[in-house]
């Protein structure tokens, strides 16, 4: 008979690995809280249902047969089982080490017990005892803040209550085959329905705060633990349990207590992820995948608005993870406030000493598997590079809706890259169709501005794609104190120092201008040519180039400066301009590709020919010979950019989401 009971308990752990992992998938999926009519209607929850149940009759069978420490903790095998129907084969030496401890838990207990009747005053010593536990864990994962605790204090509250729904079910077992049975076992039975129901919301409540052989390492650890417990010290099983005997049962607990903590740890590696730490906790909150070829620390516009753009969604609640190529080499997770970030494989290119990429077949499986663990209600990427690229394709084969933004422009390559002249036209015609095939399975499609989705327009994508400010934190800018350091006139640009921004230009009309000194924030390819050309115009003196510098830095450059420059070609919105703008800063910029919706001549600063020394040169004194103007113009750049403050941004995005998602009908443009 006990070989029976063994076998019927290892039939219930399969079963219950099964059916935990078929729960999870469900309840990670949904956005908030899990709710009771959201997790009814989902098939896959049901069947995971199904299959504990049935697992818990198999086991309520095997507790029949034998003494409830023999049969109760060979149930710590799901562990291994999830892991290995999660491909989590890393993990299995963690989980031999959990096994470990059970397996010797068990066979000290079980040559030291007996079975014993379980009358009602034993069952409410229990109870008390179950109580008092879950009550406390229940606590401390309400109040914690790191996913992990919570994760551990739920699973192990579950376990808790499942541990004394085994105790109950020996009982009514016993009363069964005895023919006792009487209001008691309805008694048992009612309390038994009730641990049931509360221990199985707080395992929804573990699936949520982490992966799925977590909350199974939780409960098949505790549950035996606590069922082995309460038949030892309150049924008095552990009639022969002498010193030595117990000894060797607490340190084989505290071994698979130590897996399981190793399993936690285990459960956030270089590539796989972490919860955030404020979970989503509203039916209008998502679990939002933001797709950023690059990212802070790297410097430039994209990586800036990668930023605002996960930071801004998190503070409204939603939970918020960036998947972007590390900027040194290695994967890695890290957490930057309450966004976590994902750094996947990446390497030097022989094009740009600071242009790194991620080989496709790398970033595909990494993808994959964040995706998989993340289980997101959107991605939103901003590329259809590497990252972005497979980004989309796993989310649109896992059915998950994706939302696509474009910055790019193939002149924003060809600097990097090195693209021959006469190579360029097919070049750009080539990328422009990648990018529309990548982006084609992106249920919403947005762009800085309108005159660049009419750029993606002009080149083959369906005219579907809406226009959305990349927005800015306008108050950051707007209030920070004026520092300066010398009284003669200051242009600044910030940007990347490569071909398309075309710097060499505001070099040269600079020294058409008596006085005027320039600062250059950023970094770049043509960097050391650049400094080379202001030496030989001879404004070396009046044209400091500062490198990357700190945020801090750059809002005290933006209050400084007298006006700000932009003479790019390829910019989609420029970041760096409205920045200025936000500054109160006239602005002076190139009449090319979006720059003329950030500036309206004679209003807030000048428009000037690209190529066109001379009129930038005229344009920039027009502006610094006068105060009143500096004064007029630079009041008049802070009313226009009020129309991209990043809440505005953050609700046209949420908009776009709601369409994605198929929450609303429309999206509303804002641009």
């Amino acid at each position: 008979m006990t070989i029976l009971a063994i076998a019927l308990a290892v039939l219930g752990a399969v079963f219950f690995a099964t059916g935990a992992l078929l729960q999870h998938g469900v309840v990670t999926a949904l956005p908030g809280r899990p709710r009771i009519g959201g997790l009814v209607r989902a098939p896959r929850w049901l069947g995971g249902l199904a299959l504990l149940g049935s697992g818990a009759g198999v086991h309520a069978v095997a507790l029949g047969m034998a003494p409830l420490t023999v049969v109760q903790p060979v149930g710590v095998i799901a562990v291994a089982i999830t892991a290995i129907l999660d491909r989590r084969r890393r993990d299995l030496p963690a989980v031999a080490v959990t096994m470990l401890g059970v397996g010797t838990f068990v066979t000290v207990a079980a040559g030291s017990t007996t079975s014993t009747e379980v009358g009602a005053d034993a069952q409410t010593r229990a109870a008390l005892l179950v109580l008092g536990g879950v009550a406390l864990l229940t606590l401390i994962g309400a109040i914690a803040s790191r996913p992990s605790v919570r994760g551990l204090c739920f699973g192990a509250a579950g376990g808790a209550a499942y541990g004394f729904v085994s105790v109950l079910m020996r009982a009514v077992s016993l009363e069964i085959r005895e023919g006792t049975v009487d209001f008691g076992t309805a008694v048992s039975v009612a309390a038994m329905v009730t641990a049931l129901l509360v221990g199985g919301w707080l395992v929804q409540l573990s699936y949520r705060c982490g992966p799925p052989h977590l909350a199974v390492a939780c409960l098949t650890v505790v549950d035996p633990l606590v069922a082995v417990g309460l038949g030892a010290g309150v049924l008095g099983e552990a009639t022969h349990l002498d010193a030595a005997a117990t000894a060797v049962a607490l340190t084989a607990a505290v071994l698979a207590v130590g897996g399981v903590a190793v399993l936690s740890r285990g459960s956030s590696s270089s590539v796989h992820s972490t919860r955030s730490e404020h979970p989503v906790n509203d039916d209008r909150a998502l679990r939002i995948v933001v797709a950023a070829e690059t990212y802070p620390p790297d410097v430039n516009g994209a990586a800036q608005f990668a930023y605002r753009l996960s930071t801004g969604l998190a503070g409204r609640g939603h939970e918020v993870h960036v998947i972007s190529v590390d900027p040194e080499g290695p994967a890695r997770t890290e957490r930057d406030g309450d966004v976590v970030v994902h750094r996947v494989r990446s390497h030097r290119t022989p094009f740009h000493r600071t242009f790194r990429i991620g080989l496709p077949w790398e970033v595909s499986k990494d993808v994959a598997a964040l995706l998989e663990e993340l289980q997101p209600d959107l991605v939103h990427v901003q590329a259809h590079f590497v990252v972005g690229r497979y980004v989309l394709k796993h989310a649109a084969a896992m059915g998950v809706p994706g939302v696509a933004t474009n910055h790019f422009m193939p002149e924003n390559l060809f600097g990097h890259v090195r693209v021959p002249t006469w190579l360029r036209g097919a070049a750009s015609r080539w990328a422009w169709r990648d990018l529309t095939r990548v982006f084609s399975t992106a249920r919403v499609v947005t762009a800085p501005t309108p005159r660049a989705v009419e750029l993606l327009h002009e080149n083959g994508f369906p005219e579907r794609a809406v226009p959305v400010s990349c927005g800015i934190d306008i108050d950051r800018y707007r209030l920070r104190t004026v520092s300066r350091t010398s009284d003669d006139p200051t242009v600044l640009f910030v940007g990347r120092l490569d071909e398309e921004k075309r710097v060499d230009e505001l070099l040269r009309a600079v020294a058409l201008v008596p006085r005027l000194r320039a600062e250059i924030i950023g970094d770049g390819s043509c960097r050391a040519d650049w400094e080379k050309l202001a030496g030989e115009l001879g404004v070396a003196d009046r044209v400091r180039f500062r490198g990357f510098v700190s945020e801090e830095d750059l809002l005290d450059a933006y209050a400084a400066a007298d006006l700000f420059c932009m003479p790019g070609v390829a910019e989609l919105q420029s970041l760096a301009t409205m920045e200025a703008m936000a500054a109160g800063k006239p602005v002076v910029v190139a009449d090319a590709m979006a720059l003329p919706h950030l500036c309206r001549p004679g209003y807030n600063g000048w428009l000037f020919e690209p190529g066109n020394v001379g009129e930038l040169a005229e344009r920039l004194h027009a502006v610094v010979a006068d105060p009143a103007t500096l004064a007029r113009m630079g009041a008049a750049s802070g009313k226009m950019i009020a129309g991209h403050a990043l809440e505005s941004t953050l609700d046209a995005f949420e908009a776009c989401y709601a369409e994605a998602t198929g929450r609303v009908a429309a999206v509303p443009a804002a641009a």
